[in-house]
């Protein structure tokens, strides 16, 4: 049987990527609530996904406030798909 990726079975980083897969993108602080993780956790996994090329993060001013925008890369939508249809298997989907 084929291994889950480690990289996406961590339980945030899941949550992040889920998050990411429906929307065009989101903010930390949107990322940070939904996630219920602390700033300092969430800002860990960003940049792991981050180097992985599963996600984007464009970090810009929303007027004069600091504003972090995450995305899914293509890369990082096959990664899930392929992490989701692995998990069918286990599961006898």
């Amino acid at each position: 049987m084929k291994e889950l990726n480690p990289l996406l079975h961590s339980q945030l980083r899941l949550a992040v990527m889920s998050i990411l897969m429906n929307v065009e993108e989101a903010d930390f602080v949107y990322l940070k609530e939904k996630t219920e993780s602390t700033a300092g956790n969430l800002s860990v996994q960003l940049d792991k996904l981050s180097s992985a090329g599963y996600i984007s993060i464009e970090k810009g001013m929303s007027g004069k406030r600091p504003r972090t925008a995450c995305s899914v890369t293509s890369e990082g939508r096959k990664a899930f798909e392929e992490y989701v249809e692995t998990l069918k298997t286990y599961l006898g989907i």
